[in-house]
């Protein structure tokens, strides 16, 4: 049976596996004959298993003083080494057997987040962890965007339930029996929120979901509360209870399937449909299979509606979609960070691949660089930029390739905005969304960069324009990641509360692709969401 994870209580969510699987069931009654239950010293632990009561435990909480929240993924280290990492409430449970009771120095570090230094300058803290008793650490948060929770895997409120703690969600230590989530796709339809991700792993087994796992929330309310705390999914599970595939092709060839690109459109006879395009792949560059997919509504999965040619490059969707009026015609904007191909809305339109038109400043002679109209003055508004259907569409990446070999000046760039703070260095794009914000009344750019610093896939970066497709002339750092990667960066409009001033966006959180073999425990290869004001004054500088 394939069916949505029910929702659980408080209770139920303590022990998720004891209701998803016979095997859970059975160590349950196992646990009550042996009075797991009614033991006098120690409670329930999150895992079904005899724990040392809350009470037992420091309680040391990580909180930023500016909005007196407690801060997630921070970690504390110990003089030999023992790391301990915040759960999502800034929480960590501490027990540790000779330890207690005794001056204890930690080390503090978080992405984007500072310890006050001591005059060695080591960033920490000294404390004399009791049991029972409370502990608060500050930080001070030196990047722009606030870093708000974890929303996928396993664990979440793990340490706030070991101190007894009231948490956000009546699941706190996950659902769907998901251990981690790679690349978000959300979209509204139907009355709900739409949620799939990548590739998804599970507890059971290294090996684990490759043909896209899926969920669904009530679409949320922008008066409401903010997704603060976490955001409550409601998988599609098989029988036992672990996330389902969501686009199930045939086994063979075998391989990974993503869906990206999520939109909208009426189908022939006027329903509106949900359609994505789909890559069945053999590793993360051998394709063997590509095309638009449509969403069944009965069997609540993804089928192949289009296929195209394997060695189609563009002209199909791409990236997260904005739809787009121009005139009397209304288009979907496809690429990722930035738009730069389109085809119109409709469902004639996009289902047929020779109606999509690139946005391209390539030389019309086939020679490398931009096509220049020399009667124009101003260097920076000379690259003659189209939308056509022969010429491959320009990107960050291209922009940079020419940049470096010395077919295009900086002036000239639209996709690669200069740092705000050092105008010299050009961003390089990787992934991202444009969409449109009423706080600011302009097109706003959220982007991973790759090729950046600290870290080679971690660093975001914030650029707005006037159009869709820029040029996006300056941008400033919002979010990092020291020596870590954070990909796949998208902002959920849907989430924007106060008239777009507060906006949100996640990516997936990794060790992955950055030459760090360190994997921060429950949280690497996950999805972590931020938030951004935008009425903060350091943004100020792209005006």
């Amino acid at each position: 049976m394939n069916s949505f994870q029910p929702r659980g209580s408080l209770g139920a969510a303590v022990a998720p596996t004891w209701h998803s699987s016979r095997v859970g069931g059975r160590l349950l009654l196992f646990g009550l004959a042996l009075g797991w239950l009614t033991m006098p010293c120690a409670t329930k632990s999150a895992y079904g298993q005899a724990a040392p009561a809350a009470d037992s435990y420091c309680e040391l909480r990580v909180v930023d003083p500016s909005t007196g929240q407690g801060v997630p993924l921070v970690e504390l280290t110990t003089v030999n080494g023992l790391r301990f990492v915040t759960d999502n409430a800034g929480r960590v449970a501490f027990h540790e057997p000779g330890l207690m009771d005794r001056e204890l120095f930690l080390t503090v570090k978080s992405h984007g987040y500072e310890a006050e230094a001591d005059g060695f300058g080591y960033h920490g803290v000294r404390l004399t962890p009791r049991a029972g008793e409370r502990i608060e650490i500050p930080v001070t948060r030196t990047m722009l965007a606030e870093r708000l929770c974890r929303l996928t895997g396993e664990g979440c409120y793990r340490d706030s339930l070991l101190l007894g703690r009231e948490v956000p969600l009546r699941q706190p230590l996950g659902t769907g029996l998901v251990a981690g989530q790679d690349s978000v796709q959300a979209i509204e339809y139907d009355g709900r929120t739409y949620w799939f991700w990548g590739d998804t792993s599970r507890m059971s087994y290294p090996l684990g979901l490759f043909r896209v796992a899926g969920a669904t929330t009530p679409r949320f309310d922008p008066t409401g509360p903010e997704p603060r705390g976490g955001i409550e999914y409601e998988y599609f599970v098989d029988d036992d209870g672990f996330a389902r595939a969501m686009m199930p092709l045939p086994s063979e060839p075998k391989g990974v399937v993503w869906i990206l690109s999520l939109f909208t459109l009426p189908d022939p006879s006027g329903r509106e449909r949900l359609l994505a395009w789909y890559t069945h792949r053999l590793g993360l560059a051998d394709e063997v299979g590509q095309g638009i997919a449509l969403f069944n509504d009965d069997q609540r999965i993804f089928e192949p509606l289009v296929q195209l040619p394997i060695d189609e490059p563009w002209r199909r969707p791409s990236g997260h979609p904005i739809r787009y009026r121009e005139g009397d015609r209304e288009w979907l904007l496809f690429g990722s960070p930035t738009p730069n191909v389109r085809v119109e809305a409709t469902w004639e339109a996009a289902t047929d691949p020779t109606r999509y038109e690139a946005l391209t400043c390539r030389r019309e002679d086939g020679r490398p660089g931009i096509e220049r109209d020399p009667s124009i003055e101003n260097r920076a508004e000379r690259a003659r930029w189209r939308w056509q259907t022969t010429l491959d569409p320009v990107d960050s990446k291209q922009e940079h390739e020419w940049l470096g070999a010395g077919f295009a000046e900086r002036a000239e760039l639209r996709f690669s905005p200069a740092d705000a703070a050092h105008p010299e260095d050009r961003i390089q794009l990787h992934s991202g969304t444009v969409r449109w914000n009423e706080y600011r009344q302009k097109w706003i750019l959220i982007a991973g960069q790759i090729h950046g610093g600290p870290s080679y896939l971690g660093e975001v970066w914030y650029s707005e324009a006037d159009d869709p497709t820029g040029p996006f002339e300056r941008a400033v750092r919002i979010a990092t990641h020291d020596r870590q990667t954070f990909y796949n960066v998208c902002h959920h409009a849907f989430l924007d509360r106060e008239d777009g001033r507060y906006v949100y966006f996640e990516g997936t959180y990794t060790r992955d692709f950055s030459g760090n073999e360190d994997a921060t425990p429950r949280y690497n290869y996950n999805q972590v969401l931020y938030r951004l004001d935008l009425a903060d004054e350091r943004l100020r500088v792209i005006d």
